[in-house]
């Protein structure tokens, strides 16, 4: 996860909470994006990005025993390079720990989860993209579903690795899917820049909802911040409570 200009006084005017298409976005089942057989790839920026993208769709997805892989792209080490308490040698350690734990609260099956880290650095995925596209195409084969971040989020590292994904699944005969996360959170963005026809919604039950906020609160050093310099949470709460909507959204 990356720090992104969110204000409490930005609240009314954000585009989850406000845009009237919203409403009339149309629901599609788990069996329509992801058809039997196949395997759902979810690819994520940082540790931690693949449980606000679609904590969800990855509990539903395990239900109905769908092979599953995920792929972070950085350890998420270098998320708070000004701070002193979540310096970069503590969260090598602790961001790992952190999902491990996350993943365990969405019930995944963590005995036969697949899961890649690529290893490259925060705040150079833009730098990087050529190589990023070509490590996501070799862990992607024909007939995959991937899940992957919306290629104009509206941060660097984020906009890289939808980019990179979107090429990658080209290359290797694979079905795309973008899943915006911090573009709802935009106040400043135009609602247009929005491609609400691509826009589909995934329904959640109560429990699926639950275990999707309890897994996002594994992220202490996301929810902390660091008071002693005035870093403010990478997770504030106008995010967690986005949590705690019934369904997820995604772009087809």
């Amino acid at each position: 996860m990356k720090p992104v200009s969110i204000s409490e006084s930005s609240a009314p005017g954000q585009i989850w909470n406000s845009a009237p298409q919203l409403e009339n976005i149309p629901v599609i089942s788990t069996q329509s994006l992801v058809p039997a057989g196949a395997r759902a790839v979810v690819i994520s920026a940082h540790p931690g990005d693949e449980v606000v993208m679609c904590g969800g769709l990855l509990q539903l997805l395990s239900a109905t025993g769908h092979p599953l892989q995920l792929i972070s792209v950085t350890d998420g080490s270098a998320s708070q390079p000004t701070s002193a308490h979540w310096s970069e040698k503590r969260l090598s350690v602790f961001r790992s720990q952190e999902s491990v734990e996350a993943l365990r609260r969405l019930g995944l099956p963590m005995h036969s989860l697949k899961w890649i880290r690529g290893g490259f650095t925060d705040n150079t995925l833009a730098e990087h993209e050529q190589e990023l596209t070509q490590f996501i195409s070799r862990y992607l084969r024909p007939g995959d579903v991937v899940f992957s971040i919306w290629g104009e989020d509206g941060t660097a590292d984020h906009d890289a690795v939808g980019r990179a994904s979107s090429n990658a699944a080209t290359i290797a005969g694979a079905t795309i899917n973008e899943v915006p996360v911090w573009a709802w959170h935009l106040a400043a963005r135009d609602h247009g820049s929005i491609p609400w026809h691509r826009a589909r919604k995934v329904r959640l039950d109560t429990w699926t909802v639950a275990r999707k906020s309890h897994a996002t609160h594994a992220y202490a050093s996301q929810l902390d911040g660091d008071p002693a310099i005035g870093l403010a949470p990478l997770l504030p709460p106008v995010v967690l409570e986005r949590m705690r909507l019934p369904y997820e959204i995604v772009f087809v």
